[in-house]
């Protein structure tokens, strides 16, 4: 289970590790009848931000630290159909006089499809569809950016991924994906966008486009890997100088990563994941650490 939450990675800077295996953007699935249960802590840390594109440090916001405790569960309705649903609580904090939040964020729910599936030389292709939704469930504050734990904004998505695995272990993954953003209200009547003043409490939220590739090795008992993601918002502006971030800002980042699992039984494994943002636009230079379990069984049969 991996990588959900665009916006919290491109708000909070998590990097998108918190989701570490069968997830909507990777080349696993579950059988038919089959349950994998996930529970994760993941930190994140920065103390360097892109304002636009200028990179800066701010004194009075100090170091900021965001933390999410993810539950999640992916049943494997058949074979070529999987199921997914993830809930986080997260955390923030900053060494300014400023309170972080903390609070349950975005139920999120997805529908994973594997259309393709061919023997390929010495190895196999398989093809995947993704889509899904989230909503919040809670009523977060979402305009004291970065401390707010989230956008507070429906969204819908839709991804497709490629991957190539070699009978020997090793494989290869590429992912595309769009996520739609719904509006979200903030609790004063009026703010700028584009340096233009609108009277209403209602703001757009940009949508998003993210891309992935990675290269591991697997087998039965563990798995390893390396990656790099580009998340992208579409449109909207810029933080303004010695301003804080705001929902309609054009929000990026470029991420580099490795991610292990192993299995301790047939049912059970451990696994941790590092990774770090090396480029980026009105987002934190984040390094990230997560570390988690996952639990497999079977019921229906």
């Amino acid at each position: 289970m991996r990588n959900k939450l665009l916006c919290t990675l491109l708000l909070l800077s998590v990097a998108c590790s918190f989701l570490t295996a069968q997830s909507p953007t990777d080349a696993l699935m579950m059988p038919q009848h089959q349950i994998c249960i996930l529970g994760q802590y993941a930190s994140s840390t920065w103390d360097e931000y892109w304002e636009g594109t200028n990179k800066r440090s701010n004194s009075n916001l100090g170091t900021f630290n965001a933390a999410s405790t993810m539950l999640m569960a992916n049943y494997g309705i058949t074979d070529r159909l999987n199921v997914m649903a993830g809930l986080p609580y997260v955390r923030t904090k900053s060494d300014s006089y400023l309170q972080g939040q903390r609070g349950l964020q975005d139920l999120s729910v997805w529908l994973k499809y594997r259309p393709l599936a061919i023997a390929a030389g010495p190895g196999e292709v398989r093809g995947f569809v993704t889509g899904g939704v989230s909503t919040p469930v809670s009523r977060y504050v979402n305009d004291l950016l970065p401390l707010s734990i989230g956008l507070r904004c429906p969204t819908a998505s839709l991804r497709a991924v490629l991957n190539y695995t070699f009978y020997s272990g090793l494989y290869a993954t590429a992912q595309a994906g769009h996520t739609w953003r719904g509006r979200t209200n903030i609790d004063r009547d009026s703010y700028l966008y584009n340096y233009q003043l609108y009277y209403t409490d209602e703001v757009p939220v940009p949508n998003v486009f993210d891309a992935s590739a990675r290269i591991g090795f697997i087998k039965e008992r563990f798995q390893t890997e390396f990656w790099v993601e580009r998340n992208a918002c579409v449109s909207g502006d810029d933080i303004r100088y010695n301003d804080g971030p705001f929902p309609t800002n054009k929000m990026e980042a470029t991420v580099a990563g490795w991610f292990g699992k192993v299995f301790v039984t047939r049912q059970w494994a451990l696994h941790a994941s590092v990774s770090k943002v090396f480029a980026g636009r009105n987002a934190g230079q984040a390094t990230t650490w997560a570390a988690g379990t996952t639990y497999f069984f079977t019921v229906g049969e």
